[in-house]
């Protein structure tokens, strides 16, 4: 693959690198630390200098005020993002998707309200979808309903795994509004101002024994205007659709990132360890774990990739992206795996990233499909194609259409 064909980003790609190494890392402690206020600071700071330096809200569309990085482009810097959990926060990456739902969907009132704003880094949104009482991996399932009485959307129901709600101007909430419609138009989404009444937050959900700013919220009759409807009536997954695809490219080339960080901490580790008489680098069974790792990096990432230009094509690349959904968060989860293990003892603590990034791990086999769903709808594809004699897959002619 010619990573060379657009070169603009691989200078973007080592400044957000080096940015990184030198500015974020050295502060994790403070903004994992229980101090909120010193950690609200330092976030503060670090969006100032990531402005100054000229990587604030790479991927944004200009028209909304942002860089205009193209797509393929800003693949790759999300890989460099990926290596710290507060990156997206540092670089304004983490409204890319709400800033261009909001700006393809909304009224011009809330374009207005929240847009440039949200931008800028001044208000942050929040998104709705999942429900402790249902299985979520089916969203045709969710119970959240709006109705419209006299020009205003009345929402009742519970949410929960809102990331930000606390912190959060408004919530997309994705809500059932046409019952009597077919069930993937049944669903609408509503912009709901988080200061309304009957938002009422519930918890801050814990994962993994780390508070993660993922809110239960309970809708207790929350009314809002009929023009917070986001797009169309029945639209919701449509619109849910147009937002996944490209964030679950994203997501998985920060996972690629994670795995690389992990990756460098294990070699590191190798060479500066000693163990019965030699560096733990010259063990076999240790070397092991860089073949595997190293391979499965770089296979997901071609696997990533690939998914990438497709969509970048105009391909909804559902296949593809079912594939390395799944494959994309085991291997992020044998890379930490096998980092934690060469580091022994001080793996397990909080003196490495390492910790904080396995239990990150775990929650990608979950978030954004659970891995069982992706397992059976691409399986499901790609068996359609052999239904009846069809002509199946010959993944030969399917790089045919994948560009450069």
């Amino acid at each position: 693959m010619n990573e060379a064909a657009s070169p603009g980003w691989v200078a973007v790609r080592r400044a957000v690198k080096t940015f990184l190494e030198e500015r974020i890392y050295p502060v994790e402690h403070v903004l994992h630390g229980e101090n909120r206020t010193e950690a609200n600071l330092t976030i503060a700071r670090l969006m100032q200098e990531a402005k100054e330096a000229g990587l604030w809200a790479l991927g944004h569309p200009v028209e909304i005020g942002g860089q205009g990085m193209p797509f393929m482009d800003y693949v790759y810097i999300n890989e460099v993002i990926g290596r710290s959990e507060h990156a997206q926060l540092v670089f304004g990456t983490l409204t890319l998707q709400d800033s261009i739902m909001l700006h393809q969907h909304a009224s011009p009132k809330w374009r207005e309200a929240f847009l440039q704003p949200m931008v800028e880094g001044k208000l942050f949104p929040s998104f709705a979808m999942t429900e402790p009482a249902i299985a979520s991996s089916d969203p045709t399932q969710l119970e959240t309903r709006a109705e419209l009485v006299d020009g205003h959307w009345v929402i009742n129901g519970r949410k929960w795994f809102t990331t930000g709600a606390d912190n959060a101007a408004y919530t997309t909430v994705m809500c059932l509004t046409e019952p009597d419609a077919p069930r993937h138009h049944a669903y609408s989404m509503i912009i709901v101002p988080t200061n309304v009444q009957g938002y009422n937050i519930v918890r801050d959900t814990p994962v993994l024994g780390m508070s993660g700013s993922h809110f239960e919220v309970q809708y207790d009759n929350v009314r809002v205007s009929a023009e917070n409807l986001l797009g169309g009536r029945g639209q919701g997954f449509v619109i849910a659709q147009k937002r996944l695809g490209p964030g679950r490219i994203f997501h998985c080339m920060r996972w690629l990132g994670q795995a690389q960080r992990a990756f460098d901490l294990m070699c590191y580790r190798l060479h500066n360890r000693a163990a019965f008489g030699s560096s733990l680098a010259d063990k076999q069974l240790l070397q092991k774990h860089v073949f595997d790792s190293a391979a499965e990096i770089r296979a997901c990432r071609l696997l990533t990739l690939d998914a990438a230009r497709r969509i970048d094509g105009g391909d909804d690349a559902r296949m593809e992206i079912g594939q390395l959904k799944v494959v994309g968060a085991h291997m992020l989860h044998n890379v930490i795996d096998r980092a934690i293990q060469v580091y022994g003892a001080a793996g397990l603590s909080d003196d490495t990233p390492l910790s904080r990034m396995y239990r990150h791990a775990r929650e990608a086999r979950i978030y954004d499909g659970p891995d069982e769903v992706h397992i059976q709808a691409t399986a499901r594809r790609i068996l359609n194609r052999y239904r009846d004699g069809g002509a199946g897959i010959d993944f030969g002619e399917e790089d045919a259409g994948v560009g450069a």
